[in-house]
């Protein structure tokens, strides 16, 4: 039944979605009660992920079944969150030949999606060389993420972008990294001379049980699985948005990793100011 205050909702143009208080992260909102449309899904392991800690996912079209973005349109209001992982070629420090400018039209699309959904938050998956993603009316989080600190064996740094209507905030839950670890799971493995095999290549990925995938090629199996965000990063990631706070009841570290800082530190680690110096060294590389 349709109550008086969803009528009132629908003739202000809103849903209750589009209310802040109704399933804002870290009001103690179940998992179970959010709608999210995964976007760039592919096979989807980042929609895996917040599956498996309790939120509905729906995935919108990827080429890798013949869809476009670019013909897709989302409802407004209907959805909480809006995560993706737009193509990261044109951002990789691998890159080898210039940018085509299909990263940056690809991130522009999934913009636009945000914009035409208005979910309540948005968290979009990349290279850690990507621009910032700003939308109006969200707060903008960066947050640098290793898969050997979410407890899989593979060297895999991914960078992570978070908004928010309410100015709400994440932070990661990590473990210590694994000492023991193997070089990072890329989508070109498939098409090398000693790949490791598949189930091994999937473990890696999070996945308790390779995935069927006979309807693919051998290298366009790995490419599907190389590319996703591992399965136990997005639980993580999953949990934290569940666990958001606003952002001026938490310190976070300035190096953009999304850990918490007390006192009077700025920085949360050793490795935190090994980043910052990096980064200051380009700055002063470009100059």
């Amino acid at each position: 039944m349709v109550s008086v205050t969803d009528l009132a909702y629908v003739a202000a143009g809103e849903s209750r979605c589009d209310r802040a208080a109704v399933t804002a992260p870290g009001s103690g909102t179940p998992a179970q009660s959010q709608l999210v449309l995964s976007l760039f899904p592919g096979i989807d392991l980042f929609g895996r992920g917040f599956e498996q800690v309790g939120f509905s996912v729906v995935r919108g079209p990827d080429p890798l079944f013949g869809g476009d973005i670019r013909d897709f349109h989302a409802v407004p209001g209907r959805f909480d969150g809006v995560i993706g992982g737009p193509p990261c070629p044109d951002f990789s420090r691998a890159r080898r030949t210039p940018p085509t400018g299909y990263g940056l039209e690809m991130i522009g699309e999934f913009e636009r999606v945000v914009r035409e959904a208005r979910p309540l938050w948005w968290l979009m998956e990349n290279v850690p060389a990507v621009p910032d993603l700003r939308i109006d009316g969200y707060s903008h989080q960066r947050i640098d993420l290793n898969a050997r600190e979410v407890g899989l064996s593979q060297n895999r740094p991914r960078h992570f972008q978070f908004g928010h209507r309410g100015g709400y905030v994440m932070t990661v839950e990590r473990g210590p990294m694994l000492a023991d670890w193997e070089p990072c799971c890329v989508a070109s493995e498939g098409n090398r001379d000693g790949r490791r095999d598949w189930a091994r290549f999937c473990e890696l990925q999070g996945l308790s049980e390779p995935l069927e995938l006979d309807q693919l090629t051998l290298g366009a199996r790995y490419r599907a699985v190389g590319n996703g965000v591992p399965v136990l990063m997005a639980v993580a990631l999953a949990r934290a948005v569940l666990g958001a706070v606003p952002a001026d009841s938490v310190r976070l570290c300035g190096c953009g990793c999304g850990r918490p800082v007390g006192g009077r530190a700025v920085l949360a680690l050793p490795a935190c100011r090994k980043r910052m110096q990096r980064r200051r060294e380009a700055v002063t590389d470009l100059a």
